[in-house]
């Protein structure tokens, strides 16, 4: 864990080191994806039946390739009535907050009488990635199914390896309540692959969206564009910005909040007391310690974790606009102030009782962010990321007369004959 004061004459250069480092796959993940995409583009259902039972270790003529609707409906029935509410409690969030972010198709005409508007439309079928491994969270699978049927994706599929060919019930319920259609018993990259290409049992889609492992990550980044994603995300990520009046048990524990998701995953805090710095330092060793995710919160925090401290708050933005991390936590007494500043960030909670591990769960926004800096230039996922938007336009001969000269004058500029040629014979008309 790294220790570093704006005022030290070094700090410039180590905390440049923090935002440029990758803490992403290497090109050996990079080399074996290709080889998964290329077999199963080839191999259709042989290729992913022989990698799934490679590594997940069943096999799909045995355990079947899909599980059906009942299997997730008895799954939901099943559970625990207190976690069941908790589950649809959440589901009734992300869907009333996603419901909001529909976009509207617009028309109009304008001064020159041309018809012009927008139309958006869900795509046609969009698949869904949920971890079955390390990170089998039910809480992903209504984070990102739950968008795709509000945009109104008639077909969404979900993938999830069940190693040993078995499945987590509460993902199961959760595709429950999301109302997904298909579910395949396969994942990684050659779930991914799947998807994209089609084999001869699972249908083609138009999105790939989730989370995953480095080979799940490098997969989607390949098959951009045979398939849209919603991104190609990195390890987790938290910054907290805090005063000294904060108590350092808690911040603690939301800097072991994405500390536990992954060896990788970074947690970092930017406060202006240095007493407070210290305490939390001695707080995470003691609660890590703790933890059924010892090893990972421990790893984390001990080759990733920061602790950065600065003459006053104020300056703790510059810091973390350069960072643009998935999650920021503005742990102050008045966040308003700092937010305005706030440039680049995946999502922000607000206030010291706004802490991430809500907006994970029960908040409502998606907790589907960019990581890596990608926050500078890209959003959380939404209901946009199923849907696309077609522009429309209608003239008659008066508003081609008003309009078309201009597009004869430009076409034949870029030296390009034709496009001039079917304007001007309308124009002769």
């Amino acid at each position: 864990m790294q220790r570093l004061d704006a005022a030290d004459p070094g700090f410039e250069q180590a905390f440049e080191r923090i935002v440029t480092a990758r803490r992403e796959s290497d090109p050996e993940v990079a080399h074996d994806v290709s080889d998964i995409l290329r077999r199963v583009r080839e191999g259709g259902d042989e290729a992913v039946a022989a990698l799934t039972s490679r590594f997940d270790g069943h096999s799909l003529g045995k355990s079947g390739w899909r599980i059906e609707r009942e299997t997730c409906e008895a799954a939901l029935h099943e559970l625990d009535a207190g976690l069941r509410e908790a589950l649809e409690l959440a589901a009734t969030r992300i869907r009333v907050y996603h419901e909001k972010q529909r976009p509207q198709g617009s028309e109009s005409v304008d001064d020159a009488g041309v018809r012009l508007g927008a139309r958006w439309l869900p795509v046609d079928a969009a698949g869904v990635y949920v971890p079955g491994g390390r990170a089998a969270y039910p809480s992903s699978v209504l984070m990102n199914a739950i968008p795709a049927k509000v945009a109104g994706v008639e077909r969404l599929v979900m993938v999830t390896p069940t190693p040993g060919g078995e499945a987590n019930p509460l993902v199961l319920a959760a595709a429950a309540l999301a109302g997904v259609d298909e579910i395949w018993r396969i994942g990684g990259a050659q779930a991914i692959a799947a998807l994209a290409y089609g084999t001869e049992t699972i249908a083609p889609v138009d999105v790939v969206t989730g989370p995953g492992n480095a080979w799940v990550a490098e997969a989607k980044r390949q098959l951009y564009g045979v398939v849209g994603i919603d991104m190609v995300a990195g390890p987790s990520e938290i910054l907290v910005i805090a005063d000294g009046d904060n108590d350092p048990a808690i911040l603690a524990a939301d800097l072991l909040s994405q500390a536990e998701h992954d060896p990788t995953s970074q947690s970092i805090l930017i406060t202006d007391s240095v007493e407070l710095a210290r305490n939390v330092e001695d707080a995470v060793k003691v609660q890590a310690a703790a933890l059924a995710t010892r090893k990972s919160a421990e790893t984390s925090w001990g080759d990733h974790g920061v602790i950065i401290t600065v003459a006053a708050l104020a300056d703790a933005v510059p810091l973390a606009n350069r960072l643009a991390a998935e999650h920021l936590q503005l742990s102050v007494d008045d966040p308003a102030p700092l937010f305005a500043r706030i440039r680049h960030a995946g999502s922000v909670f607000l206030g010291k009782h706004t802490p991430e591990a809500v907006g994970d769960y029960v908040a409502g926004p998606n907790h589907v962010l960019p990581t890596g800096r990608r926050a500078r230039f890209s959003s959380g996922l939404s209901v946009l990321d199923f849907m696309k938007r077609t522009s429309f336009i209608a003239l008659d001969e008066a508003a081609l007369g008003r309009i078309g000269p201009a597009a004869v004058t430009l076409a034949e500029a870029e030296g390009l004959p034709a496009h001039a040629q079917s304007v001007r014979l309308r124009l002769e008309q």
